[in-house]
């Protein structure tokens, strides 16, 4: 599928927003795997923070095609996104003026994927995961280093991935690309199915 501008070539919309991030790894200043990831809590009130996403598994992998982000499961986030069980995000390039929505339903990956990811982090990143009780109250930055040194000398320099720390995968029911154009006529393809056993239903929008 292609328009104009050429930039939506493919019928994989996992393969365009692989290809439009490995783009961005070449014109954004920091962070091109930054994306706004948004949950909602069990009364319905949506959250939204700044996460980095780290995998982007094709169509063709076993899980069908998702995006993977990795996080403290006892934060907000992870208690949100388990009590609804979807989830939703946008990531936005400012140098290449475009944006990918994604929304669909949501697991966990805290198997050796996870584990893999983990143990590339640097030590000091993996200690963190281990010391951080993340979103919990903290009485003072001196007390976060205090647990970090005592975490230090209770995991040694290979600490284990902590079974409260692992992944997410978002598996999408909608993925929607969009792309600046002239006079805000900007170009949006929407990627939709029913059930994430369907066959994607892609629409053009008007801008």
């Amino acid at each position: 599928m292609s328009d104009r501008t050429g930039i939506f070539a493919g019928d994989d919309p996992f393969a365009i927003a692989q290809t439009w991030l490995d783009e961005a790894a070449d014109t954004e200043i920091n962070d091109p795997n930054a994306i706004a990831l948004a949950t909602v809590d069990p009364d319905g009130l949506p959250n939204a923070r700044m996460v980095l996403l780290k995998e982007i598994e094709g169509g063709d992998m076993p899980s069908g095609g998702a995006f993977v982000f990795y996080t403290n499961y006892g934060s907000v986030k992870a208690q949100e996104i388990e009590s609804a069980g979807k989830a939703a995000f946008v990531m936005h390039w400012k140098s290449l003026r475009r944006q990918i929505r994604v929304r669909g339903m949501v697991e966990r990956e805290e198997g050796p994927q996870a584990d893999a990811y983990y143990k590339s982090r640097s030590l000091k990143s993996r200690l963190g995961a281990w010391a951080s009780r993340q979103s919990e109250p903290l009485s003072s930055r001196s007390a976060l280093m205090a647990e970090v040194a005592k975490v230090t000398a209770s995991h040694g320099a290979n600490p284990d991935r902590p079974p409260f720390w692992g992944g997410f995968r978002i598996k999408p029911l909608e993925l929607e690309f969009w792309a600046d154009g002239s006079f805000r006529l900007h170009d949006r393809f929407r990627w939709s199915r029913q059930t994430l056993a369907d066959q994607w239903v892609v629409t053009r929008l008007n801008p």
